[in-house]
């Protein structure tokens, strides 16, 4: 069994900000947002075994925001791919991972992290899934449960969702 938490980075500043795309920090909301998102990690016992981040400001960001709550304090691995790949790219990312590795966090951005999401899960709790359809806001985290044995054999539909937290739900 595998299990992926996709985690869209928390609320960053303004786009229109004078700073370019991959630079721009998270606000005010997005880093407490992240706090409470890694209370909430840390409640749940989530503790993935490998944390793959996006370069991108806000992402490193969020991660350092969540990462006290991460069990095992996992080293984050940060990536330039993550910053532009489509739901088809992450799903290639993670068919790169060792099958030794039980579970992935990787830390990006929309619209790939909630495409990534919608393709994967096939079932699962059924408020999380129409939850996930409705939106999937900055700070969100999914969580999917596949039966593969390998990461490359995860595919479209194969997985399920067991959960779908945002950070209004944490107030």
């Amino acid at each position: 069994m595998k299990t992926i938490y996709l985690l869209r980075h928390a609320k960053s500043t303004a786009k229109d900000a004078p700073l370019a795309d991959i630079d721009r920090p998270l606000s005010e909301r997005g880093e407490a947002d992240a706090k409470a998102m890694a209370d909430y990690l840390a409640q749940a016992g989530i503790a993935p075994a490998l944390v793959l981040c996006s370069s991108a400001r806000r992402a490193r960001d969020t991660l350092d925001g969540v990462l006290p709550g991460l069990g095992r304090k996992p080293v984050p691995i940060l990536e330039d791919g993550l910053y532009h790949a489509d739901a088809s790219g992450l799903l290639r990312r993670l068919s790169e991972v060792d099958d030794a590795i039980p579970s992935v966090m990787l830390v990006g951005h929309n619209p790939a992290m909630e495409d990534l999401a919608r393709k994967l899960a096939d079932g699962g709790d059924p408020v999380a899934l129409e939850r996930l359809t409705a939106k999937f806001p900055t700070g969100a985290l999914a969580v999917l449960e596949t039966d593969a044995a390998a990461w490359r054999d995860i595919k479209s539909g194969r997985a399920l969702l067991t959960a779908f937290v945002c950070p209004r739900d944490l107030d």
